[in-house]
């Protein structure tokens, strides 16, 4: 059962939700699904499908057991639903060994999921070094080998034949297998981070890393799609010796879902490395609108005036001392009739700058993202070194920004 905790969210859209053609707004959990707890002050969810496969791997386990141990009768199920459990936890603490480097690291991490096909831990940034990459990927892998030791041990101190001796020889044989298949070459696997950061090292470019280990993990799906059903027909095992435990096409079907999750996550592995070649295009400066300061009394109409007689299209609301101390909000400007814009003051129109709102005219690229995301708004002040006023950042233009650099040549290579 593979685990997929190579995949990270995407350097972010200017709202900080997970998909870039979100408008702005407070950051989603969607789909997250049921909240465990948190360890490392990281949130542990468990995905509805998480349900679906500890029921499958229930009745699995469960039919297993009646040709080891018969005797059990309608209590091998209670057993099973036992391992399933039991398994999703060593899936756990294979997460948490990747949670914990990332922490060590620096490196934020969102949240946790247990899902379908195993878990995914949600690491925001990218590894600043390949050799920290390295070791983020493999401790993963190598927490799951000392499950299966410590599993292995355990078989040693009990009876075979017994309850508790098929249970260790199935969480030690489990772990051994997530272990084993998370260290193939191949993204979106642990192994295919580990080869992207070998030839991130010897090549000194990240995206020679990335495009390897991506092309190696293609190659891997269709390897899974066609050597999986292959091997259970060349082995010779009878249906119901088959690898799942009911029949061939069950084992076709399972090559075919493993094959779509691995070149699924190969693609956006590619997709996001590509955008992040172009992030740097993001620049607080060359998306700034340029601004004329105004006092909270001024009409609208004035403003506007003023606005266009010097080419600018926002407003910032100044004090006495010429203090930046208000954005006035473009939404609140398209709502206020022509006719009655002599009327209004900008000050009615006007949201107050709070902290995080003041960006600094030269980030850039993920750097932008991360502190439009702290602290989301429609517009934000860009200043200079010295706190003077270069302009008003808006979120509509960064987000556009933002989905060119995913459609753009560049992206789509």
């Amino acid at each position: 059962m593979p685990d997929s905790d190579s995949d990270r969210t995407a350097p972010g859209s200017p709202a900080g939700q997970e998909n870039a053609g979100d408008g702005p707004g407070t950051r989603k959990e969607a789909g997250g699904g049921l909240l465990m707890g948190r360890v490392f002050g990281v949130p542990i969810y468990v995905a509805p499908s998480w349900f679906l496969v500890a029921a499958l791997i229930t009745w699995f386990f469960g039919n297993q057991l009646d040709r080891v141990l018969p005797e059990l009768g309608a209590g091998r199920y209670l057993v099973s639903l036992f391992f399933a459990v039991a398994f999703y936890a060593s899936v756990l603490v294979h997460e948490l060994a990747h949670t914990y480097a990332a922490i060590r690291f620096d490196l934020p991490v969102r949240r946790i999921q247990l899902q379908f096909f195993g878990g995914v831990s949600e690491i925001e940034k990218e590894s600043q070094t390949p050799g920290r990459e390295f070791v983020l990927a493999g401790v993963g892998p190598l927490l799951s080998l000392v499950l299966g030791g410590i599993f292995w041990a355990g078989m040693l101190t009990v009876e075979r034949g017994t309850v508790p001796g098929v249970l260790l020889a199935g969480l030690m044989l489990s772990n051994v297998i997530v272990a084993a298949f998370n260290l193939l070459p191949g993204l979106p696997l642990d192994g295919g981070r580990m080869l992207r950061a070998v030839v991130w090292r010897i090549s000194g470019n990240p995206m020679t890393g990335t495009v390897a280990a991506a092309w190696t993990g293609r190659v891997l799906a269709v390897v899974v799609l066609i050597g999986f059903p292959l091997a259970t027909h060349l082995t010779g095992v009878t249906e119901r010796d088959s690898y799942t435990g009911i029949n061939s096409l069950t084992d076709a079907l399972l090559a075919a879902i493993l094959a779509a999750i691995i070149w699924t996550g190969a693609g956006n592995s590619l997709k996001m490395a590509r955008l992040r070649e172009r992030l740097p295009a993001l620049n607080a400066r060359t998306l700034t609108r340029r601004a004329v300061p105004v006092t909270a009394a001024t009409p609208l109409s004035e403003a506007l005036r003023r606005a266009n007689d010097a080419g600018a299209r926002a407003l910032v609301v100044v004090d006495g001392q010429g203090a930046p101390h208000a954005l006035v909000r473009e939404a609140g400007i398209a709502s206020v009739p022509e006719h009655r814009r002599p009327w209004v003051a900008v000050s009615t129109l006007a949201q107050d700058i709070e902290d995080g709102m003041r960006v600094p005219a030269d980030l850039t690229g993920e750097a932008l993202l991360d502190h439009l995301r702290a602290t989301p708004a429609t517009e934000y002040l860009v200043v200079e070194e010295n706190d003077e006023i270069y302009g008003v950042l808006s979120t509509t233009d960064v987000e556009r920004a933002f989905v060119d650099a995913m459609t753009g040549p560049a992206a789509r290579r």
